[in-house]
């Protein structure tokens, strides 16, 4: 019994270090935090990439992947190449904890999403974008935000 009811107020503190962006604030804070065309990749980009692999949910935690890995925080970072998560042997290539990805601060997961870019794949790195973003016009993903 005190297990679950550890367990419930963890989830509670979870829960309220959370946040769920507005597209806007999204995409307000990426421009802050230099984003917009960051080796080469517009705004907008971004902010179709976060909401299709989050909804813009800051502790997006997503289910394990075929490897055994899994996704963190707004942008659904990888645990087997780019943060550890305590769990197996990592690459930690953003050298991050997985759990700073899932708290209301997103300027750790936009500093790993920078290095992300950098890497061969670039934007295909997130399976998300390449099915929804990928090659589309865009423009929806900021309009109306006053940047």
């Amino acid at each position: 019994m005190k297990v679950l009811a550890l367990t419930l107020l963890c989830l509670l503190i979870a829960v309220n270090e959370a946040k769920v962006l507005e597209k806007c604030e999204l995409a307000r804070t990426l421009k802050q935090k230099g984003m917009d065309g960051y080796h080469g990749i517009s705004l907008a980009n971004w902010v179709c990439m976060a909401y299709q692999e989050s909804r813009y949910n800051t502790a997006a935690v997503g289910p394990p992947n075929s490897d055994g890995s899994r996704d963190y925080g707004i942008f659904q970072i990888n645990s087997r190449w780019w943060c550890d998560n305590g769990r197996r042997p990592t690459a930690n290539g953003c050298k991050s904890r997985c759990s700073d990805f899932t708290d209301d601060d997103i300027t750790d997961d936009i500093k790993c999403a920078k290095r992300i870019v950098q890497d061969v794949q670039g934007m295909n790195a997130w399976a998300a974008w390449r099915n929804n973003c990928k090659g589309k016009d865009l423009s929806q993903w900021t309009q109306g935000c006053k940047l």
